[in-house]
């Protein structure tokens, strides 16, 4: 298992969930290699433990401009690829 080195670069969101943002999109890169897989899992994963409705975007080259509710955003890097994760709705 190939831990990937986090790099947050903006965050608002408790610490206790922005380690659970990278621990399952480490876990989600381990699984899948489409980033839309990818994706999918850490929706999944934050609708279950976190209540709906979560965004997830993963990939190398996009920009974003979101709106999202007070205490869950996050954005960073995990090696190479970019996640962006909110919740909004």
């Amino acid at each position: 298992m190939s831990e990937r080195k986090a790099v947050v670069k903006n965050a608002d969101m408790t610490e206790e969930m922005q380690q659970d943002a990278i621990d399952c999109s480490n876990q989600a890169m381990e699984k899948f290699n489409i980033e839309k897989d990818i994706a999918a899992s850490i929706k999944k994963e934050f609708d279950k433990k976190y209540s709906p409705t979560w965004h997830c975007i993963v990939g190398r080259n996009f920009g974003s401009y979101v709106t999202h509710e007070t205490k869950h955003f996050i954005y960073f890097y995990l090696g190479q690829v970019a996640v962006l994760l909110f919740k909004s709705g």
